[in-house]
């Protein structure tokens, strides 16, 4: 009788999932069903079940992770809110020739949900139609945005303020800028700390502020961070910049050559 082949040490065909598998890993053991991710990702949920056969899904990985990021730094986990999140980052299709379409993706994302009384159904206005309210919102800003003071990242702060929510941020500067080791607990408590190194020698690093893990949900609460805003003249690069100075994250100077502002209604337990 032929012996049975054994199998390699290191947990099978767990230890050679992609990354884009890993990251769904991460989302359904969040709660997430194969569906739901595909809805986020704007996809049909067959594609995230060839993440696991196939070995597909490069493309998708930046908005996996940043989905990811979202859902356990305690933001939006609505299908609409996260989808409006990845939607940023979701790379397009590839031509035959093998080259990118020259698009652009969305620099800035509102959502809004449905309100709804105690019995779960739909409240209506005095127009006939559902009433809706601000669920979560998103900007991105580079180099030459911030430059000239990143004006679409202000409305997503002002929701925030406006509407009792809570902000994160992820920014991009030069590597040896920081002050943190890339994942120290030190860095940024209670947000996951994957960071994200790019090729011109720059970091990402997401903060919010929050003391460490347990202790509560995380993110600036929005008029804090408005009035930190307004104090930097509404300019939200420079006020990043200076709360990552004034807390030692970073050193004093640095520009900032990449910032996304994240803002959401956090939810009702």
């Amino acid at each position: 009788m032929t012996p049975r082949r054994r199998r390699a040490a290191g947990g099978g065909r767990r230890a050679q999932r992609n990354e884009a598998a890993r990251l769904t890993e991460q989302l359904l053991d969040a709660g997430f069903n194969k569906k739901q991710v595909g809805e986020i990702l704007g996809r049909n949920p067959s594609l995230v079940s060839q993440f696991f056969t196939k070995n597909k899904g490069a493309s998708m990985v930046e908005a996996l992770r940043a989905v990811v990021q979202e859902v356990q730094a305690g933001g939006p986990r609505d299908v609409a809110s996260l989808k409006a999140l990845a939607s940023g980052y979701v790379q397009p299709r590839l031509n035959k020739a093998g080259y990118k379409a020259r698009v652009r993706g969305k620099n800035r994302i509102r959502s809004e949900k449905t309100v709804k009384d105690r019995k779960g159904k739909p409240v209506i206005g005095p127009d006939g139609k559902p009433v809706r309210t601000w669920s979560s919102s998103l900007a991105k800003a580079g180099r030459q945005h911030i430059a000239s003071g990143a004006s679409r990242l202000r409305p997503v702060v002002e929701d925030a303020a406006r509407f009792g929510g809570k902000v994160a941020f992820t920014v991009r500067a030069r590597k040896g800028a920081f002050k943190h080791d890339a994942g120290r607990l030190a860095d940024s408590p209670g947000v996951r700390r994957n960071v994200v190194q790019r090729r011109d020698g720059t970091e990402e690093r997401a903060y919010a502020d929050n003391l460490g893990p347990g202790t509560g949900e995380e993110g600036f609460d929005g008029r804090e961070f408005k009035a930190m805003v307004d104090a930097a003249g509404g300019d939200v690069a420079a006020a990043v910049q200076k709360w990552l100075v004034d807390t030692g994250r970073i050193e004093p100077g640095t520009p900032i050559v990449g910032l996304e502002i994240r803002a959401w209604m956090p939810r009702e337990d």
